[in-house]
């Protein structure tokens, strides 16, 4: 076992003799087959002779000298892969192998060998690169198989006849040196493929990668893209819409110190401070919320609610601004509605959607508010009977434009409110719908997962 596993460990580094780092995947297995093919050459040219010598009858001194040639011709062929000198190992076995084995039918000695001519044509076809010395080797080795075997058969000396064992023994090996040559290539093609193949796959898999981290860049692009977009837009109304209360206060209080206003006059300048403070009070709250959510990402906290109460609470909080403008609030808070939501988000959007609707709501108007749970979800809807919007409107409402147009009253707006609502809405689960005609009011709802 010892002396076997030697041999297996010496088989092994004979494999891999004149390796080169320079060398491509393919260029190693040819070599590796090609060491292989040399070292059982080296065991052919010791165990025919020891063979030979167990066997009957006389043998001519050229036999003996040709049975041994293996050993030192694959020696030398290794020998100048170990230096790699590959060219002239090639050299050496094409050249010298055929001449070895021509020499011994050159004595008129049939040796039983002459497989051996096919072996190196098929191996000058494998190894050999350019085409004229395949060309040469191939010739070489088939006119010495034509010569010795097909068109001469005279031989003085048959060792079929003499040594039937040897000469049996020589033609098992050429057949198994043949048998063996194709088995190797196949195999070392095989694994080549198998390496190939498995490389190629994790190149698909990750070009796969790669297309998908593109993806996502880009999605993280158009992103930052719409985030900074909506920035400058923040910017924007901070720089001025926030301005117009803050004067107004400003300019109210300083009158009021130096010319010592009366209460009457007093009086007529508040209900459009009022205005004024309620737009600055509600894009303040828009601010912050969206500010809030944009620190935690794409966190929220969901909880169990009861949409009813939150449109209770919304109701009360612009009952003011609905006053101020004879609007009358109608809400159904017969019974509770749950859902499973961020309760700031969702108040944001209430909120929001109630206060346009008194915005675009004139004198007299009426603006309902309700909610309802179906089979898949639950509906929240506010309704006005406002001015209503036309179709190319309804376009602009939810995207990254801002749009907004003045309320019946000429209240301001930034158009920040409902691309919030969509945002929110879209984090919870939810989606929003519009359905309004100019001059019979405005229909928006929005629906949210059943808890």
């Amino acid at each position: 076992m010892q002396l076997l596993s030697r041999v297996l460990k010496l088989y092994s580094l004979v494999k891999e003799i004149g390796f080169d780092n320079k060398m491509d995947g393919f260029e190693k297995q040819k070599l590796s087959i090609f060491n292989q093919i040399n070292f059982f050459g080296i065991v052919t040219g010791i165990v025919v002779p020891i063979t030979g010598l167990f066997g009957e009858g006389y043998l001519p001194p050229l036999a003996w000298v040709v049975a041994f040639s293996p050993t030192v011709i694959s020696l030398s062929v290794l020998i100048s892969n170990y230096y790699r000198e590959y060219d002239l190992g090639m050299m050496i076995y094409f050249i010298l192998y055929p001449f070895f084995t021509a020499l011994v039918y050159a004595g008129s000695i049939d040796a039983g060998i002459e497989l051996f001519f096919i072996l190196y044509a098929i191996l000058s076809v494998f190894y050999l690169t350019r085409v004229r010395y395949i060309v040469l080797a191939f010739s070489i080795s088939l006119t010495f198989y034509f010569i010795v075997f097909v068109f001469n058969k005279n031989y003085q000396f048959r060792l079929e006849k003499v040594n039937f064992i040897f000469y049996l023994l020589n033609q098992m090996i050429a057949i198994a040196f043949i048998c063996l040559t194709m088995f190797l290539i196949k195999k070392e093609s095989y694994q080549y493929q198998v390496k190939i193949l498995l490389k190629n796959k994790a190149l698909l898999a990750r070009n796969k990668e790669i297309a998908r981290q593109k993806k996502e860049i880009e999605k993280n692009a158009a992103q930052l893209r719409e985030l900074n977009a909506l920035k400058n837009k923040l910017f924007s109304v901070i720089s001025h819409d926030l301005k117009t209360p803050i004067y107004a206060l400003r300019n109210l209080f300083r009158n009021m110190f130096q010319y010592d206003l009366p209460g009457e006059e007093i009086k007529v300048l508040l209900p459009e401070i009022i205005n004024d403070l309620n737009y600055t009070t509600g894009l303040m709250e828009n601010l912050l919320l969206w500010a809030k959510s944009q620190m935690q990402g794409d966190s929220i906290n969901p909880q169990l609610l009861d949409v009813s109460e939150l449109i209770k609470e919304t109701s009360q909080l612009l009952r003011l601004q609905a006053e101020s403008k004879q609007v009358y609030l109608k809400y159904n808070e017969d019974k509770p509605v749950y859902i499973f939501a961020d309760k700031d988000m969702i108040n944001l959007v209430l909120r929001n959607l109630l206060s346009n609707a008194i915005k675009f709501t004139p004198a007299e108007g009426e603006v309902e508010l309700g909610a309802a749970q179906t089979q898949s979800c639950v509906e929240v809807f506010v309704k006005d009977s406002g001015t209503g919007i036309s179709p190319e409107n309804i376009n602009k409402l939810f995207d990254n434009s801002f749009f907004s147009t003045k309320g019946t009253v000429n209240e301001a707006g930034t158009g920040l409110g409902l691309v919030l609502c969509k945002e929110f809405l879209s984090k919870n689960g939810g989606q929003i719908f519009v359905e309004s005609e100019p001059g019979k009011g405005s229909l928006f709802k929005f629906t949210l997962p059943l808890p």
